[in-house]
């Protein structure tokens, strides 16, 4: 082989190494930049994680809130049980209904003649009467209960008084501009007071005083 033929191989040997370079180069860079995309896309969705909230499941939504009125339901039919149980002791007549309303169970006494007897002056022995009745389905359940107990309709009748007392407060309040005190209630039925003094524009409510006294003002806002 001749100098020049030698020259001219090697020559090629050259470029098809520096081809082969240059094929080694783009391979490693388009490997980059797939790897610069992906990690790209992972702290894009690392961020969005922090960014955007978790939507919660309409199905499990739907379970938690029938879970929770089928515990209420048996809370109340534990209290049914209780009060039927306590009105054969004492001997009195009555048809007991359980219901749910919001957040708490609801239990209600009717149809006996001596049944104001477990109501009491002013509702006393029928909030102490809810309260054992509280204990006993806490005694069960283990957990502490809101239920409400009504007995001859008289927590109805007396939220009924209590909206109009609170409406026709607010609409003289709002006339005369001078604030106005209620008698002492309850916090049962102070709420019912404030609940329906809100109804009314341009005044306000609140509770002043201690205990048996607290009482609701209304005054002009």
């Amino acid at each position: 082989m001749s100098a020049e033929t030698e020259e001219v191989a090697n020559t090629d040997n050259a470029v098809n190494a520096g081809d082969g370079a240059s094929e080694d180069v783009a391979v490693e860079t388009e490997k980059s930049d797939e790897t610069l995309k992906s990690d790209e896309t992972l702290k894009s969705d690392e961020d969005l994680k922090g960014v955007v909230p978790e939507v919660a499941d309409a199905d499990e939504l739907e379970d938690d809130d029938e879970d929770s009125e089928d515990y209420l339901v048996e809370e109340g039919e534990i209290a049914g049980d209780y009060l039927e149980q306590l009105l054969d002791v004492l001997d009195f007549d009555g048809d007991i209904d359980l219901d749910v309303e919001g957040d708490r169970a609801v239990v209600s006494i009717d149809g006996g003649s001596d049944l104001t007897k477990l109501v009491g002056r002013k509702g006393e022995v029928l909030d102490a009467l809810q309260e054992l009745t509280r204990l006993a389905v806490q005694q069960s359940t283990g957990e502490r209960s809101k239920l409400m107990l009504d007995v001859a309709g008289w927590r109805a009748n007396r939220r009924s008084e209590l909206s109009t007392l609170g409406i026709d407060a607010a609409q003289r309040v709002l006339e005369s501009g001078e604030r106005e005190e209620l008698t002492p209630m309850t916090p049962f039925e102070r709420k019912i007071v404030h609940d329906a003094v809100a109804q009314i524009d341009g005044v306000d409510s609140e509770s002043t005083g201690v205990e048996p006294s607290r009482r609701v003002v209304v005054v002009k806002s």
